[in-house]
Parts: structure tokens; sequence; C-alpha cells
């Protein structure tokens, strides 16, 4: 025989199911393992002051021969190794007037500087003057002056016809001249520049007697 529920025993009865579920759910958030919090990332390191007893060179700075050496325009960060080298002459190959900051630095360390402005045009508007590529030859290779550092800009075009000639002085074929010049002028290396040492005439020059690498 089927029990009737009354009305009323029905309406409890769903209540009492509906706290069971609360209490069931709340029991279950109480048993959560609580949310992951990631720490923020530490901040980065700030930039090291540059330290002044670091000896940078130049851009570009390379040894040409004993007492000769080349490099792209000396920065006030290079001062410092350039004056390891014990300069006496530095080979400016530019026309800017030089830097006061340089200036101060060659007067307070009894540097000489041997200007030849020669224009820094690209191609085809280069024109290299013969007569100042063969007065600072004369420059850089009077023992006097040695120590020295021939420089331009960034010790690439200008630097390297005047490294160029010197080598074809020592008698390196000319291939060699153009190897070392391509290793320094790279991706900007210019037809004009080796058409230039190519045809520069070392015979006036030969009364000064230059070493061999």
């Amino acid at each position: 025989m089927k029990l009737e529920v009354m009305p009323k025993q029905r309406v409890l009865e769903a209540e009492q199911r509906e706290e069971a579920m609360e209490m069931s759910g709340l029991e279950l958030w109480k048993h959560e393992k609580p949310p992951k919090i990631c720490p923020l990332p530490p901040p980065l390191p700030a930039a090291a002051p540059f330290d002044e007893s670091a000896l940078v060179p130049p851009l570009n700075f390379a040894m040409v021969d004993e007492g000769i050496f080349r490099s792209g325009f000396p920065k006030t960060t290079n001062f410092r190794f350039l004056k390891s080298l014990n300069l006496r002459s530095i080979v400016y190959l530019c026309p800017e007037p030089y830097p006061e900051t340089n200036m101060e630095f060659l007067e307070k360390n009894g540097i000489k500087l041997h200007q030849f402005g020669i224009e820094g045009r690209k191609e085809p508007f280069v024109t290299i003057p013969d007569d100042k590529i063969r007065e600072a030859l004369k420059v850089v290779l009077d023992p006097k002056n040695q120590p020295l550092l021939i420089h331009c800009k960034r010790g690439k075009h200008r630097t390297g016809c005047v490294v160029g000639c010197l080598r074809k002085l020592q008698k390196w074929c000319l291939s060699s001249v153009f190897d070392e010049y391509h290793r320094f002028a790279a991706a900007k290396a210019r037809i004009t520049d080796q058409r230039f040492m190519e045809l520069f005439d070392v015979s006036s020059l030969s009364h000064l007697t230059p070493s061999n690498c």
C-alpha cells in the first residue's frame, strides 16, 4: 500500500536537502587548496657605472707595425688605453678641427697632433689627395714621431689608404694589401680606394726605410 506524503512534509524534505548541499559545498571549499600566488620578478639590476680603470681601445684599433697603430676616432673612454701606448704623435686624416677634449688629452700627455685634412666623401665623388697621403707617410715613417696612431673617423677608408700605401713601401703584394684593407672596410670597401693604392707611386718615398711586419 503506497503512503501518500503530505505537501508540508515535502517542503520540509526539500529544505533539508538544500541545507545539506550548502553545507557540503562549504566543507569542500574549506578543504580546497588556496590559489597559488606567483611572486613578482625581481627588479633588473642598475647599469654598472663605467670603470675608469678599464683599457678600452678605439673602434677598429690594430697594430700596423712596431710603434705604428691605426683606429677610428678616439673617444674619452679610450684615453686611458691610448696613454698605455706611450704615444708621441697622432696622425689625424680628417679636415674637421680636433675636439677640445681630445686636444687637452694630447697636451696633458705630450702627444703631437699632425693633421692632414682629407675629405671623407662617398663614391663616385671620392678624390684622394696624393700629396697629403705622401706627407702623412713621411710623418708615419719618421722614428722620431713613433709610437704613433693613424686615425680618421671610422678607421676604414682614409686610414686604410695610408696603411695600404705603407704596405706597398714594405713590398707587400697587392692582394695582401687589399685583404688587409677589406678586413677593416668590410662591406664599405671602395673601388676608388683600391685603385688609388694600386696606382700609388712609392718611388719618391723609397729613401725611407719602413720596417717589415
